[in-house]
């Protein structure tokens, strides 16, 4: 057990690529993406993909690997990411896991848990819903049907909202009950940080990256797939917002300031996750990571 996972999780904006490329620098090793939106080559700006400049010299893997069309699940994802670490651990001793999104980190250093299969008339049911109504009536049904995973869960994702409701449907059980506390062995020692900035100057941060993002060409990006909007992958903070700016619904200034705070609202969101988990320790910059995750190689 001489290899290592080092994974880096924590609130968008708070400087987690920058620190998996100096760690990665530093531990000669490659990056996995644990962002479940840099997955597609067609929208770069409003996920924040490292720069093909931040890229130069390190390996990154999940970066534009599909399609924005392209089906994939977060168990294709815990399969596809394992067989990657067990190649790259042949060579070297360590890889990196970075992103915001908490359930493609627990796939890598836990596993997921085996899922009744949905039948797609079930998935399409739930979609009409969110066409029509609104994810509002999703929300309602999920607090009603599985209070236990509507307080903890993203309730302004609609994928997360289906899925569970659709499990929910075919197996008459709550979609909470599936999440055990089992855990995979891995045959890796994960070590688990989590960036924590003050709040007020990870909200400015925000902000920031919002008008940068802007500025590089968001607008024009959205609109690039904006004929797609209807596809699960585009129903995201960054491009929704936009899309009701194409459609008329608010004004550019106004969609703008909803993508800051749908952002921060988001935030919010992953710092409580990765406060919620086990085995996280909290970080405030690249020196105390390098300090903790070279205390536990040290210890084993």
């Amino acid at each position: 057990m001489n290899k290592y996972v080092i994974f880096i999780g924590g609130p968008t904006a708070s400087g987690k690529t920058s620190m998996a490329i100096e760690l990665a620098k530093t531990y000669q090793c490659d990056i996995i993406s644990a962002d479940s939106r840099q997955f597609y080559k067609e929208i770069s700006i409003g996920t924040a993909k490292p720069t093909i400049e931040d890229r130069a010299g390190i390996k990154h893997h999940f970066i534009d690997s599909l399609s924005i069309g392209d089906p994939y699940s977060a168990g294709q994802f815990e399969r596809d990411a394992l067989q990657l670490i067990k190649e790259k651990h042949r060579n070297q001793d360590y890889v990196i896991v970075v992103g915001g999104t908490g359930l493609y980190h627990r796939a890598i250093y836990q596993g997921l848990n085996e899922y009744p299969k949905v039948e797609k008339d079930i998935l399409d049911y739930y979609d009409q819903i969110l066409s029509t109504k609104g994810i509002s009536i999703l929300q309602e049904e999920l607090r009603l049907k599985d209070p236990a995973y509507g307080s903890k869960v993203d309730m302004d994702n609609p994928q997360r909202l289906i899925r569970a409701l659709s499990i929910i449907k075919v197996s008459n059980k709550t979609f909470s009950s599936f999440q055990t506390s089992s855990i995979n062995k891995r045959k890796f020692q994960s070590i688990m940080l989590s960036i924590n900035l003050d709040r007020v100057l990870l909200y400015q941060r925000i902000n920031k990256r919002v008008d940068s993002m802007i500025q590089e060409g968001l607008i024009q990006e959205a609109k690039s797939v904006y004929h797609l909007r209807y596809l699960k992958s585009l129903n995201t903070v960054g491009y929704s917002e936009l899309f009701k700016y194409f459609d008329g619904t608010w004004t550019k200034n106004e969609a703008i300031e909803k993508i800051k705070q749908h952002t921060r609202n988001y935030a919010k969101r992953q710092i409580t996750w990765f406060k919620n988990q086990d085995k996280w320790t909290q970080v405030q910059d690249l020196e105390s990571a390098g300090t903790i995750i070279n205390k536990h190689v040290s210890q084993n």
